[in-house]
């Protein structure tokens, strides 16, 4: 009876942390963006291109942020 009640215990708990991870990484995965019509005659960028613009962004981000502390600390 006790070693019954041991693999029951272990089934819930299994049961338990596979629910949480399902849960978890639903969360996680990447949500389904509908892609945007072309605009006639331009191609839509690749993927390459798309990770160049946005390396591009985030390096005049940091820039015009770094910049905006330099100015107040020589303020």
């Amino acid at each position: 009876m006790r070693a019954l009640f041991s693999l029951v215990g272990l089934v819930v708990v299994v049961a338990v942390i596979a629910m949480l991870m399902k849960k978890q990484l639903q969360a996680v995965a990447p949500a389904v963006v509908p892609a945007a019509p072309a605009t006639a005659g331009v191609p839509a960028p690749t993927v390459p291109e798309q990770s160049r613009a946005a390396q591009q962004k985030v390096l005049q981000d940091v820039n015009r942020a770094l910049e905006q502390g330099a100015s107040r600390a020589s303020d």
